[in-house]
């Protein structure tokens, strides 16, 4: 039996895709990658990774 090694494997990440032009981003503040969101944002900014990651967090703790 041949078993495929790749299976298990993570995706490569890759950068998000951002507009050429546009406001600089603010920074995630768990990772410190790019968000989607403008430095004048307030409160406290996650990339998509991030908030996908502590919305299951808050999800699975109460």
């Amino acid at each position: 039996m041949d078993v495929d090694d790749t299976y298990c494997e993570p995706p490569e990440r890759t950068a998000p895709a951002r507009p050429a032009e546009g406001p600089p981003y603010a920074e995630c503040v768990l990772c410190r990658e790019p968000t989607e969101y403008p430095e004048s944002t307030k409160g406290a900014t996650l990339c998509p990774v991030c908030a996908w990651q502590e919305a299951g967090r808050t999800a699975c703790s109460g």
